[in-house]
């Protein structure tokens, strides 16, 4: 699978949180913040920044899912993306 033009293909890292009394909190209960971190499968060739195999940071209503061998992936735009690790 390749992305194309402006798109990135992001395989979404789920973070573990946890309270100050170290209780850790699951999806379920706790809503998702405003970013979302995921590592970059593929960046389109209109992409400048961004290389496949990045971690980025990036608005967490942005784009859609998409499965691919089993697996969801997030599709989303170059302007999304707010950070590269």
């Amino acid at each position: 699978m390749k992305a194309i033009n402006y798109y990135i293909i992001v395989d979404k890292i789920k973070a573990e949180q946890k309270t100050i009394a170290g209780l850790v909190i699951t999806e379920n209960i706790d809503e998702e913040g405003r970013y979302s971190k995921g590592k970059v499968v593929s960046a389109g060739n209109l992409v400048e920044g961004v290389k496949d195999g990045d971690i980025i940071n990036y608005d967490s209503p942005a784009g859609h899912a998409i499965t691919w061998k089993d697996s969801v992936y997030y599709v989303i735009k170059i302007q999304d993306v707010i950070t590269v690790e």
